[in-house]
């Protein structure tokens, strides 16, 4: 089968030049525009990878004002397109404004049609290399899906995931230790799924967004009448999972006084309902997750080790979104595929630096943060491919603020501050020992950056 040609677009305001530039290209396929309008149009509907830019376009042929404008709505829209610029005015200065600008190449008027072959068929290889490389470095497939909803290709989160699946079929009580945002519940999802429980209930509650006073009543029920309020007897979330799978969410933030009662029905898997003297015989495998250090908690006493050893005796390391290596990308084409289906069809992919930027990026809201950012970002794209801005990333300062030696300091601190706020959950104390400075000076610092928590 014939390959396709591969695509260049002219932008050329001499009619002349333009039809002999057309008839020296006849391995490609070519598009003639005369005017910035034209261009921008063949742009999204062609989207070529390789562009010959005159800079003397109409409303301005003798200068170059329209040119660069037209090379920066390029870029903008497309850009990874390789753009050469050709001129004849001050050729020098507008060699080095058009590179700078983004532009791939300059070439100086009137126009050897050789050397600007030349130019073309090395941008073209040039852009080839990139595509074999971005094909070479992504999976060589989708990822690995576990149990039908996350994807990886991280041997850090397989070796996690392969855990999971080796006691699924067990009534191990699984501990999921790690950051917020890493796809605990999901885990937890697979592995009940995965399991001989599978066609029982799946009940989660987290225990983090509950008050304190009526946490009890969602885990054991209450008795009509027990407290004011309690004008119906109430199955509580242990009952209502009965025969499947418990899922303890921030199971660090169950306090003392009910962590004994837990431990009671863990031990002899009967429950009482508050107000009730009945006990309730309840078989249920239970998973838990957290994002606190237990080891610590029970240091301080905040944690029953008792509690502990009976919810870990399968304990499973999640690794953070930054620790699983390609993860950040493939996770972020697979959101982008689905946002872009539901919200923006016409999204066709991420700009190149854009997926070398998430790769980079550190992600302390982890997993969630990372769709979060994709969804904005294909909502409020006006392009075709998601660039760095759709993201949203504060990567570089700008030039006066780098200037700014004041400046360029508190836009790190705030950097530092916000990131080390989220890795811990807005925990000003943990967020402190993160920084390595004491909590008074961290309050100190979001009192002056008027950073509020």
């Amino acid at each position: 089968m014939e390959q396709p040609k591969k695509k260049l677009l002219i932008v050329e305001d001499d009619q002349g030049l333009q039809r002999q530039l057309k008839w020296s290209y006849e391995d490609f396929e070519v598009f003639c525009a005369s005017n910035r309008t034209e261009a921008m149009a063949l742009l999204r509907a062609e989207e070529p990878d390789v562009v010959t830019l005159d800079l003397g376009l109409p409303p301005d042929p003798d200068g170059v004002t329209e040119g660069f404008a037209a090379l920066e709505e390029m870029l903008l829209i497309k850009p990874d397109t390789k753009v050469i610029v050709a001129s004849g005015h001050n050729a020098k200065e507008s060699a080095l404004h058009a590179i700078s600008a983004g532009a791939w190449d300059f070439y100086q008027k009137p126009v050897d049609i050789d050397e600007l072959h030349l130019i073309v068929k090395r941008a073209f290889h040039v852009r080839d290399l990139e595509l074999q490389n971005q094909k070479a470095q992504a999976p060589a497939s989708d990822g690995e899906m576990l149990f039908g909803s996350m994807i990886t290709a991280s041997p850090e989160m397989l070796k996690a995931a392969r855990t999971i699946e080796r006691v699924a079929n067990t009534n191990a009580s699984v501990m999921l230790l790690g950051a917020s945002g890493t796809g605990k519940e999901l885990l937890a999802r697979g592995l009940h799924d995965a399991s001989e429980r599978k066609g029982k209930p799946f009940v989660a509650i987290n225990c983090g967004a509950i008050p304190e006073t009526l946490l009890e009543s969602e885990l054991f029920g209450h008795e009509k009448g027990a407290f004011t309020g309690a004008i119906k007897t109430t199955e509580g979330k242990i009952e209502l999972a009965n025969g499947g799978t418990l899922f303890l969410d921030e199971v660090g933030d169950i306090p003392l006084p009910l962590q004994v009662k837990l431990l009671r029905f863990i031990q002899e898997r009967v429950i009482e309902r508050i107000g009730g003297r009945k006990t309730i015989p309840v078989d249920v495998r239970i998973v838990c997750a957290t994002h606190r250090d237990l080891n610590q908690m029970i240091t301080d006493k905040t944690f029953r080790d008792d509690l502990y050893y009976r919810l870990a005796e399968v304990p499973v390391h999640i690794p953070r979104l930054a620790e699983r290596q390609g993860d950040s990308v493939l996770l972020a084409k697979h959101f982008l595929s689905r946002f872009a289906r539901e919200m923006n069809p016409s999204i066709k992919g991420f700009a190149s630096s854009a997926l070398t930027a998430i790769d980079q990026w550190d992600w302390p809201g982890n997993v969630r943060e990372l769709e979060n950012r994709v969804k904005r970002a294909v909502i409020m794209a006006e392009g075709k491919f998601i660039t760095v801005d759709d993201l949203q990333f504060d990567l570089i300062d700008d030039d006066d603020r780098l200037l700014n030696l004041k400046a360029a300091r508190e836009a790190a601190d705030r950097r530092a501050i916000g990131r080390a706020i989220a890795r811990t959950e807005g925990n000003i104390s943990n967020a402190a020992k993160l920084l390595g400075i004491s909590r008074p000076t961290l309050y100190d610092l979001l009192k002056q950056y008027e950073i509020h928590v």
